[in-house]
């Protein structure tokens, strides 16, 4: 047993303080004893596609644990990886990157974990949205910076802007974060805005990082990569959301060619490689019979947020704005409540119907928010729609 004396003695790092967690999984642990119980829970938390890998990146993820061959790769990811990654931006975006400025990592927080190592130095600050992914400020603090969040709303989309980057910047800030599309709202940064915002942080000797998971579940236009202008910012990509590999963990980066080599340092030394069988089935998410099916499910997740918006809103909720990517609607519940974890909590007990509340992205305006997340058959959100209004209309 651990005795006072013992506990008294053991410390944990400062930095652990200032690292929350997510608040959600409590919501999910106990969305799972109800199930384990017996009773039906409709899951609107998780950030997840639904669907498995597509069956060519199962098949060849399949046929790489056959071969007998798994090894460790190099630090930055498999050769023909790196390439196929730096051919799709060519043929998706008509941007030309460079393989040797693709890293492949263990998912996006390993990119996001090696961006912030080979930026920060202790005290240095990460400017970011409020509201945003709450691992981002601890990537940032684990990385001994500070994150600085930035209150926003739907009067810029929920995003930062120039204006807003030229107001926050301060004496110790070295980088500007963006989400695009972000999590939790589902909105974008506009092409001319992200482009002005970029000039402003370079104009001041800083680096933009921008998160682009949510690439390819996008409703309206096409997507446009900062690496379209932009060859000095440090891109973040996954093979979770739009291909569908959430469990495989597997992410990349686009670093600017001067980090290469700190990158490759850092992997090396922090986890040596990502997992080969992943990145073996990563190289097929690319052909052209994936894709195929990348897209229809991409169609699939508009037609659930098309379902959804309407029926929330006619709920009471608030949406402000129609979310043009990703899988979440970011909703004021101020109508219902002026505690949304209270909020989710009861709706879980009493409803059966599990969201995430607002204390997990941030601090601004938390508590007169919810996130819910749609990547589910539409009798399934229609289940869920159904639930809340007879529990709402019986409070």
């Amino acid at each position: 047993m651990n005795s006072p004396e013992i506990l008294n003695r053991l410390r944990h790092a400062a930095r652990m303080d200032e690292i929350e967690p997510f608040h959600v999984v409590s919501l999910v642990t106990r969305a799972q004893a109800m199930e384990a119980a017996g009773r039906s829970v409709v899951n609107l938390v998780v950030g997840e596609p639904e669907a498995p890998a597509a069956e060519p990146i199962a098949e060849a993820g399949i046929r790489a644990i056959r071969s007998g061959r798994v090894r460790y790769t190099g630090a930055l990811g498999k050769a023909r990886l790196r390439e196929a990654i730096a051919h799709w931006y060519g043929e998706r975006y008509r941007v030309t990157v460079p393989a040797g400025r693709v890293g492949v990592m263990p998912g996006s927080s390993g990119a996001l974990l090696m961006t912030m190592g080979v930026l920060l130095s202790p005290g240095d600050e990460v400017l970011m949205a409020d509201p945003g992914y709450p691992c981002n400020r601890h990537f940032v603090r684990a990385m001994e910076g500070r994150a600085v969040g930035v209150p926003v709303g739907p009067d810029t989309a929920y995003q930062l802007t120039a204006a807003l980057v030229r107001a926050h910047w301060g004496p110790r800030t070295r980088a500007v974060m963006l989400a695009n599309p972000s999590n939790p709202t589902g909105t974008s940064v506009p092409f001319d805005e992200l482009q002005a915002i970029h000039a402003e942080v370079r104009a001041r000797g800083g680096t933009l990082i921008v998160d682009e998971i949510y690439h390819g579940l996008t409703y309206s236009g096409s997507d446009r990569t900062v690496l379209d202008f932009a060859d000095d910012a440090f891109v973040i990509n996954s093979f979770s959301k739009y291909f569908g590999m959430t469990g495989w963990r597997l992410g990349w980066m686009v670093m600017p060619e001067a980090f290469a080599p700190d990158v490759e340092k850092l992997a090396q030394n922090l986890f040596i490689s990502a997992s080969d069988i992943a990145q073996e089935a990563a190289i097929a998410a690319f052909f052209p019979e994936a894709v195929a099916v990348h897209e229809q499910r991409r169609e699939a997740f508009r037609a659930q947020r098309d379902f959804l918006l309407p029926q929330l809103r006619r709920l009471g909720f608030q949406i402000p704005l129609e979310p043009a990517g990703a899988f979440y609607i970011y909703a004021n519940c101020e109508r219902f409540t002026g505690d949304s974890y209270r909020f989710c909590l009861d709706a879980l007990e009493q409803a059966g119907v599990a969201i995430a509340p607002g204390l997990d992205f941030g601090s601004h305006r938390a508590a007169a928010h919810v996130r819910f997340s749609y990547p589910k058959p539409i009798e399934v959100l229609a289940e869920g729609v159904a639930r809340l209004e007879s529990w709402l209309k019986s409070r």
